[in-house]
């Protein structure tokens, strides 16, 4: 069976609907006419709704990961990974963990760069290139592999050595730098050697108009294997995969295939949080000075106006875990067999801080898997004395019982 045709029609303005673009070129710094001085507002892509198949949600898979959902996709001109299909499993009186670390590169981020490196084979680009330290960048890089393109990485001087010999596998291009001068690198790499950026360039986060698109399959999924939950739970960074999950339950319901949209709760570091500044605040978009914090993967000094709309549009709202809290969370997903980064179990420490009753099931996302969190690999385990005497003694101090 072949994949179904992107419906993709053209790019809207998140500021203002009725501002329209072609599909292409894929917009990278917001919408052009909407954005003023303060606040740049993203676009997305629209779709010729009225041609979707009744079936999108149970018709047979036409393809491995994405390929399935290709109707509401921009034309994946990349070939994939195996993206998407991950499993959504039980954790216990009605939790269900959407486990994102089972993507090739063990993180959401690939059902993102799918897209985005397909805008980049769209529009004839060399290759990409992405400002992260973290799993972006590791995904942009295979995705760019895989697609035959170069990828240029620029991240942090204190990238994870895990994630370094990740980037290098790729044969990605790693140049760490400080994180103020990654961004307008980005840009002036873009304009001179023609690479499609994969990441932001604009001051409150607007990002590639395809990248987002990839997260609504999560949505698709959770309704396809659950229904629609009472809510969902989402690690939140910039907001793209908060943003994601909700435009895809509302298409599925302004679609009539499901009758609602689950209320959309964001978990950002208490450090920081600025959609939580934002909503607080009444305001599109808001800048934090962020503290310390271990989650570093979404410990984010500036929203995005995606975020706000995600929280409006689903009636949900944000929430601010601590470091404590994330590692609780981290335990006890480790404790049923799951092993993620300490900013992947925001959504499971946003429900366990949560100040009121869900009715319903629910569903948190774990966004990546543990290998990614900084010291991995660094402290390994003292040596023990073979002789049984002193394996015994361990194996007692460690609360076994002979």
């Amino acid at each position: 069976m072949t994949t179904a045709p992107s419906l993709a029609s053209g790019q809207r303005s998140l500021g203002d609907p009725l501002v329209r673009y072609p599909l292409l070129p894929p917009l990278t710094r917001g919408c052009p006419r909407t954005s003023t001085g303060t606040v740049p507002y993203p676009v997305e892509v629209d779709y010729d709704y009225a041609r979707v198949p009744a079936d999108f949600l149970t018709a047979r898979p036409a393809g491995p990961g994405l390929d399935r959902w290709a109707a509401l996709l921009p034309p994946l001109a990349a070939p994939g990974l195996g993206e998407g299909g991950t499993p959504l499993l039980a954790l216990g009186d009605g939790v269900h963990l959407k486990d994102e670390t089972r993507n090739p590169t063990w993180s959401h981020k690939d059902r993102l760069n799918r897209c985005t490196v397909s805008a980049a084979v769209a529009v004839g680009a060399p290759g990409v290139v992405v400002a992260s330290s973290g799993n972006h960048g590791a995904s942009a890089a295979a995705y760019a592999a895989r697609a035959g393109l170069r990828c240029v990485v620029l991240g942090a001087p204190d990238t994870p050595p895990a994630m370094a010999s990740f980037l290098d596998a790729y044969g990605a291009v790693v140049l760490p730098v400080p994180p103020a001068d990654r961004w307008p690198l980005t840009e002036r790499i873009a304009a001179e050697f023609g690479l499609f950026p994969v990441s932001n360039l604009t001051p409150f986060h607007t990002g590639s108009s395809f990248g987002p698109e990839g997260y609504k399959t999560v949505a698709y999924e959770i309704a396809a294997d659950l229904g629609v939950p009472a809510a969902v739970f989402v690690p939140t960074g910039y907001g793209e995969l908060l943003f994601g999950i909700g435009k895809g339950f509302a298409e599925l319901q302004s679609l009539g295939l499901t009758d609602r949209v689950p209320r959309l709760f964001s978990c950002e570091p208490a450090a920081g949080g600025p959609l939580a500044a934002a909503v607080r605040e009444h305001l599109p978009v808001a800048r934090v000075e962020p503290g310390a914090t271990d989650a570093y993967g979404i410990g984010c000094t500036v929203s995005s106006y995606r975020g706000v709309l995600a929280l409006r549009g689903s009636g949900g709202r944000p929430l601010l875990v601590d470091d404590r809290q994330l590692r609780a969370a981290q335990e006890e997903l480790a404790s049923q067999g799951f092993w993620v980064e300490l900013s992947a179990a925001a959504g499971l420490a946003g429900l366990r801080a949560l100040d009121e009753r869900i009715e319903g099931p629910v569903v948190c996302v774990a966004t990546s898997s543990g290998f990614k969190d900084r010291g991995v690999g660094l402290r390994p385990p003292a040596p023990v004395d073979p002789a049984w005497d002193a394996v015994r003694t361990r194996l007692l101090a460690a609360g076994l019982k002979d």
